[in-house]
């Protein structure tokens, strides 16, 4: 099971959302898709639900191509919209009681009933949908995307308005659930991408700028240029750590050196060599790691 997203341009007007985007969700691979506001992740995910027609290309979810208004491909796709509507005058069992319908499962009490658990909203379930918490009413959106078991999840912005301890449940929950279903997820919060994806792409301007899995995107720098976190039992002179062959810049960080290289050479034997020339001990000398915090920036904002 996967969905093939080929060479997809969307225009409104003369302004263009998304450029020839193509990639391919597998299934088991929890995918996390990033971009700054009106860089085209709502609208691309609109357009793989058939929800928005493209103006060009295509999309096909397990083979089939994806059209505006086909009702076939909607029992295999589950959606949860980054404004998640929701009848808020309906109790939380009726209105799961009513998406099942919609969907002519055979067992619609059953399959509610296991929504309500697999949610969390057991203690809630006979509350109207206006009388719950915003974090509530995130896990009834999750339900309703969840209870005709599709095999294609694709959720903006999910974890909208969760508190720390709902943020780890239902993040638990998109990991399992993503075992056995192709699952792409929005969101601006890059721990949350971190702690549960496995794969991320980062679009800008309607356009990919990167994709891959996100250890691999971490280790990503921008040009060549390394990063070295130094700290000295003494003081030392930044003008001294300044002529260390190969570094570009050096600036303090507390009692610490961020020391750059000029080039892709790794500048830490030159720092060690200049440390045992002035009779100075190492107390930290290491690689800075790139979060995908700063990934995310570095690649946004060159392109942006």
């Amino acid at each position: 099971m996967s969905v093939e997203i080929k060479e997809i341009t969307r225009l409104y007007g003369r302004q263009k959302a998304l450029d020839r985007v193509s990639f391919t969700l597998i299934k088991g691979q929890l995918t996390g898709f990033l971009g700054p506001n009106g860089a085209g992740k709502s609208t691309m995910m609109k357009i793989i639900t058939g929800y928005l027609p493209p103006t060009t290309g295509e999309v096909f979810v397990n083979g089939i191509r994806v059209t505006p208004g086909q009702t076939e491909i909607r029992h295999q796709i589950g959606y949860l919209p980054e404004n998640n509507p929701l009848y808020t005058d309906l109790y939380v069992k009726e209105y799961l009681g009513i998406v099942a319908g919609f969907y002519k499962l055979p067992d619609r009490k059953k399959r509610v009933a296991e929504m309500v658990e697999l949610t969390g909203l057991t203690d809630e379930q006979h509350k109207k949908i206006g009388a719950l918490s915003k974090g509530y009413r995130q896990r009834v959106g999750l339900a309703q995307a969840l209870i005709h078991d599709p095999s294609v999840l694709i959720l903006d912005e999910p974890t909208t308005g969760l508190d720390p301890n709902q943020l780890e449940e239902i993040r638990c929950l998109i990991r399992e659930i993503s075992r056995e279903k192709t699952v792409m997820l929005s969101s601006h919060i890059m721990q949350e991408v971190e702690a549960v994806c496995d794969r991320a792409i980062i679009i800008n301007q309607g356009g990919i700028v990167a994709d891959g899995r996100v250890d691999e995107l971490k280790s990503w720098k921008q040009g060549t240029r390394q990063q070295v976190i130094v700290e000295f039992s003494e003081r030392a002179e930044p003008e001294k750590l300044q002529k260390i062959t190969g570094v570009g810049f050096v600036a303090c960080e507390g009692n610490q050196f961020l020391i750059e290289s000029a080039s892709g050479t790794d500048i830490r034997p030159e720092i060690f060599r200049f440390a045992v020339e002035h009779n100075l001990t190492l107390l930290t000398l290491h690689e800075k790691q790139q979060n995908l915090e700063g990934v995310f920036h570095e690649l946004t904002q060159k392109t942006g």
